[in-house]
């Protein structure tokens, strides 16, 4: 495998299974009481739960119920935040929403496959809690259409990293997983291990906790900034909330002299939902 696609810093998907140690079983069992795996396709109140996925999954599509109910997003909405036209929402100067033109991200476009809802929920969570990394491939397929104009004109694609206490216990970054693809399908670089989250945090809700939580959270590593010193990176993550994980990525890789970054999700919350994730 070229090396420009290498897993670095990271714990590949394919051994993850391998891990034997005792305390991370526990966790795993823990993680598995809350997330159990099931079949993505059929009635969430049905108390039986299965290992595998179905079969419209291992074709690499969704049930037409499924299918129906998720809500794929154009790019008619806010072009730096992605946030999606609705009644009174409207785009001012450059395409920006009235947030992003009074208080702009430090990063140029967001791009999102699709609504986060309790359609993309389903299958969002079970692909980042409990090992269903079998949807990523899925996952990235939606990416690479979302935002291909974006990854065209990157040099480099870059997962939002994981503090190693949550990637110990989860055994794969699920952002990793869809940039990884990503890079290999459009002949990208793949910089896993320039980025990383040197502070644990919580999982909040409100914007205010959530800029809080993730201020000081992330830094370019000396290896990180010669290989990523002006150049345009396309940052990867799973859910777009309030934007305050993106922004902190984006401001500690603007300052190590990245030339621009623009970032690429599954799914974009409505400003007034509360993403449990």
């Amino acid at each position: 495998m070229n090396n420009r696609w290498a897993f670095i810093g990271e714990l590949p998907a394919k051994v993850k299974g391998l891990v034997k140690d005792n305390g991370r079983n526990v966790v795993r069992s823990v993680i598995d009481a809350i997330y159990p795996a099931q079949v993505l396709d059929r009635d969430p109140h049905d108390p039986v739960n299965y290992a595998a996925p179905n079969e419209a999954m291992l074709l690499g599509g969704l049930s037409a119920d499924t299918w129906g109910q998720i809500r794929f997003l154009s790019d008619e909405g806010c072009d730096m935040c992605a946030r999606p036209l609705a009644g009174g929402i409207y785009l001012g100067a450059g395409g920006r929403c009235e947030g992003c033109t009074s208080k702009p991200f430090p990063f140029t476009r967001t791009r999102a496959a699709c609504l986060y809802g309790e359609a993309s929920k389903s299958l969002i969570l079970p692909f980042k809690h409990a090992d269903r990394t079998d949807i990523g491939p899925m996952f990235t397929q939606w990416i690479g259409r979302a935002a291909a104009e974006l990854i065209r004109d990157c040099d480099v694609i870059v997962p939002v990293p994981l503090h190693w206490t949550r990637l110990w216990s989860r055994r794969y970054n699920q952002a990793a997983e869809i940039a990884r693809p990503l890079a290999r399908q459009y002949d990208k670089d793949y910089l896993a291990d320039g980025l990383r989250r040197i502070k644990a945090t919580k999982r909040q809700s409100s914007r205010t906790e959530r800029a809080k939580n993730v201020k000081g959270a992330f830094m370019v590593t000396p290896a990180g900034v010669r290989r990523l010193r002006g150049r345009h990176v396309v940052l990867v993550d799973d859910v777009f909330t309030t934007g305050a994980t993106v922004r902190a990525c984006a401001e500690a890789l603007m300052a190590a002299g990245v030339r621009q970054v623009d970032v690429a999700v599954i799914a974009r919350a409505a400003p007034d939902v509360d993403a449990a994730l």
